[in-house]
């Protein structure tokens, strides 16, 4: 599981990252995209992160990381798509792929909690 999610984690920054060279240049959206740039790439770096934590409180803390990038990086989808700037059909996959992992990371945190 952990190998799979490090790729899943991965591979969903590379879509931030080809969704983000995309965008329009306009100054307006490059400041967005650069949110969207940081917030969607971070995910798998404190996944990653987590797989070396001190303790279970750091290991949560590492993951709940991830959840909040998560969550920053689906407030900058929305916008996007609010812009109209793509088809939202072809935000779809992206979003869905942003709800799947934050439902795994907040199932694995519940999962830790639980065990204390």
């Amino acid at each position: 599981m952990a190998e799979e999610l490090k790729h899943r984690t991965k591979e969903f920054a590379v879509r931030i990252i080809k969704l983000y060279a995309a965008l329009p240049k306009t100054t307006e959206l490059q400041v967005i995209g650069k949110q969207f740039l940081r917030s969607g790439t971070s995910v798998g770096a404190h996944y990653r992160e987590s797989q070396y934590a001190k303790s279970d409180a750091d290991f949560i803390s590492k993951v709940e990381g991830g959840l909040q990038e998560l969550e920053e990086t689906s407030y900058w989808l929305e916008l996007l798509d609010e812009m109209h700037l793509f088809d939202s059909e072809e935000l779809v996959p992206i979003r869905n792929e942003t709800n799947e992992l934050t439902a795994i990371f907040i199932t694995i945190v519940k999962k830790v909690k639980s065990r204390k």
